[in-house]
């Protein structure tokens, strides 16, 4: 199990989860809407939990039901960051 960020985490600047996190496992490239956890090197600390400022980060089987999508987004960032940006654009339309 990893941590997944989810919605409340777009276009939010603040980064102090980065700081929080011990293994790095948590980026964004330029031009990212949002942060993502890179599920193969989360170690579940939770340490990345009380910095958010806006309650996005979540154990991956505790995201609430609308956010489901956001497991899938998490991992593809890793495997093919533009089709990321495209679930989260789509993701943002249909808000």
């Amino acid at each position: 199990m990893a941590y997944v960020i989810g919605a409340t985490c777009i276009d939010t600047t603040d980064r102090s989860c980065v700081d929080g996190c011990p293994v790095d496992c948590i980026s964004a490239d330029e031009g990212d809407r949002m942060l993502f956890i890179d599920p193969t090197r989360c170690i579940d600390c939770a340490a990345c939990l009380e910095p958010c400022p806006v309650e996005a980060i979540h154990p991956e089987q505790d995201l609430p039901q609308e956010w489901k999508e956001f497991a899938r987004i998490n991992r593809l960032h890793f495997e093919d960051a533009e089709a990321a940006r495209e679930l989260v654009e789509g993701w943002v339309s249909r808000q």
